[in-house]
């Protein structure tokens, strides 16, 4: 049985750590003031804005420490990652969950933090929330109805949302547990102890800046490994900012995608708005949904 950690009230204390990438205080300034405008107090970690000179927010000690002192705090509801980028791999075995097991929050974001995601659904059964970060706020992207999807699934409204039809989608209805999230970091945590059961499930996909090879051979080690064999459904989000060859791999995103799951019969759409991009609505890993996939629609909903 999955655990759901209680959905924030007016008042509540939204921590924000970089526990992967550095970023910039300033960045999150946007985020900071609308969550206070959500009705939240916020609590700002180290690791934001750190005096980092190198790619990460900080040492894995410091990051390790910053993100551990937010999980303890009984005072924090929820934990929204400044940014993804890499690093959370390094840590994720040091991390101690023992009292957030008593007491879960809600921890937010999505790229590097697919392994936290993923973690907290094998090992403890405790549902988290693959959604935008503090960046998306910047330039009134707060106001942007993935954003405020965010805002919606804190407060604990039920989602509902929509994608387009596309001629790859497979159309059908399936019901099951939400699990996924970036391409990547779902194909680095196989055969660790952050690996994912995907059976019965619906697994989402994303990701951004690979090389169209290097997404046919991870999809192929998803193949391989076992995870699409027996999905409820699979939801193909966006695969954007691709890099290809000098010598072509000869075909898009979509259709090399496309040719390593298309004899599966399980519902299958493409293009759903969950990316690196602006359109990435809030989803809740190890929640229960709907997915229905027609030909000129696709619906998800809890």
């Amino acid at each position: 049985m999955i655990k759901t950690p209680p959905y924030l009230l007016p008042g509540d204390t939204i921590g924000i750590t970089c526990p992967a990438g550095f970023m910039a205080a300033e960045k999150a300034q946007t985020c900071i003031e609308v969550l206070q405008q959500w009705g939240y107090k916020v609590k700002v970690g180290k690791t934001l804005g750190s005096d980092s000179t190198n790619y990460f927010s900080g040492t894995d000690e410091e990051r390790l420490h910053d993100f551990q002192v937010m999980l303890d705090d009984e005072e924090v509801k929820a934990i929204l990652c400044g940014r993804g980028g890499y690093g959370m791999g390094r840590i994720i075995d040091q991390v101690s969950f023992k009292s957030f097991k008593k007491n879960p929050k809600w921890i937010i974001g999505f790229s590097d933090i697919t392994v936290l995601h993923a973690h907290l659904y094998s090992n403890y059964g405790i549902a988290s929330m693959h959604a935008p970060m503090a960046a998306a706020f910047n330039d009134d992207g707060y106001k942007n109805e993935y954003v405020q999807s965010l805002k919606q699934a804190l407060e604990g409204k039920t989602a509902r949302y929509h994608g387009e039809g596309h001629e790859f989608n497979q159309k059908g209805e399936a019901i099951g547990e939400l699990v996924g999230g970036n391409l990547s970091l779902l194909a680095h945590i196989i055969g660790t102890p952050s690996d994912i059961k995907t059976k019965g499930r619906i697994l989402f996909l994303e990701d951004i800046g690979e090389y169209m090879y290097n997404v046919d051979r991870m999809l192929y080690q998803l193949k391989r490994s076992g995870k699409l064999d027996k999905l409820a459904g699979l939801i193909i989000g966006g695969f954007t900012d691709n890099k290809d060859t000098e010598r072509p791999f000869g075909k898009t995103i979509y259709e090399i995608i496309h040719d390593i799951v298309k004899d599966y019969d399980y519902p299958i759409c493409f293009n759903f708005p969950v990316s690196h991009e602006k359109e990435n609505y809030a989803l809740k890993v190890g929640v229960g949904y709907k997915l229905k996939v027609t030909k000129h629609k696709v619906t998800l909903e809890e």
